[in-house]
């Protein structure tokens, strides 16, 4: 055994993945068994090209947003925000800032369907877009049990959906949802640590607002570099998801000039 990892919901309902050196045997199962009976957790076994699963490897999280309560399903091997607390007040921040649009929201990096959900109340239709099949997956679970009905999914690379939206090659997954249906004016991102690519830039300069949620204040710096050519900072704060440590979330939103 070489590393653990730990899942939690809000209800104390725990998943524990247990990551191995050595192939997993029935012996393991076993022992893993007993063991998740006796704590009343989930456990999960991993070691090369393994995966052994004991009783179930996903988790129903619950956040409640501005007095309404939303249920998650979150798994292992999937992003999802570490800091529930903080996670609630960025969601809730940015729900303040958006006022009740007859337009359209795009978000890339959707993820699970964090921000999604919350903020699929203030928009006539959200398009969402995400490369992780697992978390499309969960994201569209996550979409039918809260029945939100104005939320369509679909999964694509950010540079993918730049090059559908600029017409520079056509893609079967937008078949069922031809962007000709939506009016996007707003875009919500929330990427990796690298922040946003070229294209994406480009992408985002032709949106009348956006919000940027990032992760690592350094490439927000550097995107927002670029994108001051188009567009202001109209709003701007800090979320301490790790305490004591130096990594920062922050949010932003931006209009075009």
């Amino acid at each position: 055994l070489f590393q653990t990892e730990f899942l939690t919901a809000a209800n104390g309902d725990t998943l524990l993945t247990l990551i191995y050196h050595r192939p997993l045997d029935e012996s393991w199962r076993e022992a893993a068994l007993a063991l998740e009976r006796e704590l009343g957790i989930h456990i999960i076994g991993r070691s090369r090209k393994q995966k052994l699963v004991i009783s179930r490897d996903y988790l129903t999280d619950t956040l409640t947003i501005n007095s309404r309560s939303f249920q998650f399903r979150i798994s292992e091997g999937v992003f999802t925000q570490p800091n529930r607390g903080v996670n609630q007040q960025m969601i809730e921040w940015v729900l303040r800032q958006i006022e009740s649009d007859d337009n359209d929201l795009l978000e890339l990096y959707c993820g699970i369907g964090n921000f999604t959900l919350p903020l699929a109340q203030r928009f006539r239709r959200v398009l969402a877009t995400e490369v992780s099949k697992q978390a499309v997956r969960l994201a569209r679970h996550n979409r039918d049990a809260n029945r939100i009905d104005n939320l369509t999914l679909v999964r694509m690379s950010s540079e993918e959906f730049s090059q559908a939206y600029q017409r520079v090659r056509p893609f079967r997954r937008l078949a069922d949802s031809p962007l000709e249906q939506f009016r996007l004016k707003t875009l919500l991102v929330d990427p990796p640590r690298a922040g946003l690519d070229s294209g994406t830039l480009e992408l985002a300069t032709q949106f009348d607002r956006i919000i940027y949620i990032s992760c690592n204040p350094t490439t927000l710096l550097h995107n927002l570099s670029q994108l001051q050519a188009s567009h202001d900072v109209e709003k701007l704060a800090f979320f301490d998801q790790f305490p004591y440590t130096d990594h920062l979330e922050c949010g932003v939103i931006l209009r075009r000039r």
